[in-house]
């Protein structure tokens, strides 16, 4: 007897041992199951099983009234041999994960996020959502955090343009959308590196203790511009350096217990550190505050500039090498070495124009509420939520975080 295919679409009340019985029931009969996929929206299942059975109208009508006695609705396809190969065939696409990160999830925003995988001939594979159900009457405020996951199947037309076009719709909605392959190295990543200054600190320390030098206006001018990239970060910080002489020790441990932390910051240090993630600082600023947070959150790994102290008092000169952009790049590639990583392993997170050589060697690299030079040259980045919002990125859902204040 020859053999047809057919796909069995079923939604139904979902409950405990449904699955079991509809299996039970179809193990009866000599069939060989080619896919199966299930979702589950409030308490309604929808699954569909991809089916090789012998060619018999009595086999397919048997396996429908079997599914029409557990109170399931049904619909049943024919498939011919040659969609299904063509299906088979589809395994080799290349797959992206998409994460749209918001507030509260509106139908504008998917509806234009899809816009662009379509333009772009990605074709929409699977949606979950990775938070957590909001509460009916629960305003939405800055603390609401929501988040959706696409996977995607096919190879973008433009990837520059489609990368533009979610910036775009970012901007325009107050979004996060960020698109990544789907790859072994995403499944795998195991380094998490920081800048610190805006980044894991909502502050730059210079500019702090320029404050109390009675020179922050001059300090922040420079600091700014550096940060857009209008000036070389090494003479930046030789010019800042020099006009911080004379500040005494004791105004840095001052700084370092007043420091604001970053929304999200410790969420995601413990939850990655949970999870075996390691975390490095990779910093501009000074290692006098990157050993505070280390001490503080229990970072694996610190690099940053070190400050002169003699006599009790900032000497205003640079101690070499200094941690720019490039020094810090090569220190990422180096840990990764050292953990026995690949550089598509590690996550690069920073805000500056210094910051952009780390998020470009690493696999995943996030400019972080950052300047508008660093937010269009960088693979991807974070505005609308804190730092725990990478966890999203990473496909952790709410019920895998645990939060902290």
């Amino acid at each position: 007897m020859t053999a047809s295919i057919i796909l069995l679409n079923i939604l139904g009340q979902d409950r405990i041992g449904l699955s079991n019985k509809l299996y039970s029931a179809i193990e009866t009969f000599d069939v060989r199951i080619l896919d199966i996929g299930q979702s589950v929206i409030h308490d309604q299942v929808s699954q569909g099983i991809m089916l090789q059975l012998p060619d018999d109208k009595k086999v397919k009508q048997q396996l429908i009234d079997k599914a029409r006695s557990l109170d399931l609705s049904i619909r049943v396809r024919d498939i011919k041999p040659e969609e299904y190969d063509h299906w088979v065939t589809l395994q080799g696409l290349n797959r992206y994960t998409l994460t749209l990160l918001t507030r509260e999830v509106t139908a504008e925003e998917i509806a234009k996020v899809t816009a662009v995988t379509a333009e772009q001939g990605l074709n929409i594979h699977d949606i979950s959502r990775l938070s957590g159900r909001l509460p009916i009457g629960l305003p939405v405020s800055n603390e609401t955090k929501s988040c959706i996951e696409f996977t995607v199947q096919g190879t973008p037309k433009d990837p520059e343009v489609m990368r533009t076009s979610f910036l775009k719709i970012a901007g325009e909605l107050d979004v996060d959308i960020a698109i990544q392959q789907d790859n072994a190295y995403r499944r795998s990543r195991r380094l998490v590196c920081f800048d610190m200054d805006s980044t894991l600190i909502e502050a730059e320390v210079i500019d702090e203790l320029a404050k109390r030098a009675g020179v922050g206006d001059q300090v922040a001018a420079i600091t700014e511009s550096a940060m857009q990239g209008k000036i070389d970060f090494t003479e930046s910080f030789k010019q800042r350096m020099s006009l911080l002489k004379g500040v005494s020790e004791s105004v840095l441990n001052e700084v370092a217990e007043s420091l604001p932390i970053m929304e999200g910051a410790e969420t995601l240090i413990r939850n990655l550190h949970a999870y075996g993630f390691k975390t490095a600082i990779l910093s501009g600023g000074f290692s006098y505050f990157g050993h505070f947070l280390q001490r503080k959150f229990g970072i694996d790994y610190v690099h940053a500039n070190t400050l002169e102290i003699v006599d009790g008092k900032l000497t205003g000169n640079v101690v070499h090498p200094v941690v720019d952009g490039q020094r810090k790049a090569l220190l990422l590639k180096e840990i990764a070495e050292q953990e026995g990583l690949d550089p598509q392993q590690v996550i690069a997170v920073g805000d500056g124009a210094n910051d952009l050589p780390m998020l470009s060697v690493a696999g995943l690299g996030i400019a972080f509420r950052a300047k508008p030079l660093v937010r269009e040259s960088a693979k991807q980045s974070m505005s609308t939520h804190g730092l725990d919002g990478i966890l999203y990125l990473l496909g952790f859902k709410e019920q895998d975080i645990t939060r902290y204040s």
